[in-house]
């Protein structure tokens, strides 16, 4: 075992740093950050609350119609550009409100409504409880005709108050 050269001050150093480098990266991976601010105001939170709720929640809900019998990718593609929408609104109106969805781990649920009534009264709601909002209107190039209201895409806001408007609805 001669011919093994002695561990010297530099491989020392570059263990530990590879070793620290290590440790950063495992905790930033599984350890949540306990400092981050988790009460807002109402005027961080624009409407939506005087004080987050108990549970800390917060959610976007796309609300699908039913009644249009769209394809699997038709509805995907209808609900990405009402969270891609509602997502623009927030960043501009209420950043800070963006950062606490975004913690949460930008929870999204798709439901169904029956008809197009049914979107336009939710879409009523949620304005009345300040709630961002996302009318999508589909272009008619493929299976819906022009204009159609597809999906209506509500948050992201406080769990407890898009279940007002949405938590009697059916998963899509």
């Amino acid at each position: 075992m001669d011919y093994l050269p002695k561990p010297g001050l530099f491989s020392i150093i570059a263990g530990v740093a590879c070793g620290v480098c290590l440790g950063w990266g495992i905790r930033a991976r599984f350890v949540r950050p306990s400092n981050i601010k988790m009460v807002l105001t109402a005027n961080e939170l624009g409407n939506e609350a005087s004080v987050m709720g108990e549970s800390g929640e917060f959610k976007m809900v796309m609300v699908v119609r039913n009644d249009l019998k769209m394809g699997k990718g038709k509805v995907a593609a209808q609900c990405s550009h009402a969270a891609v929408s509602a997502y623009k609104q927030v960043q501009r109106r209420n950043p800070e409100l963006l950062k606490q969805w975004e913690y949460c781990g930008q929870p999204k649920v798709v439901l169904k409504a029956p008809d197009e009534e049914t979107l336009v009264q939710l879409l009523a709601e949620a304005q009345g409880l300040g709630l961002t909002v996302s009318l999508i209107q589909d272009a008619g190039r493929t299976q819906i005709a022009p204009g159609s209201r597809t999906v209506l895409g509500i948050g992201p806001g406080l769990a407890e108050i898009v279940d007002k408007v949405s938590g009697h609805l059916k998963l899509y």
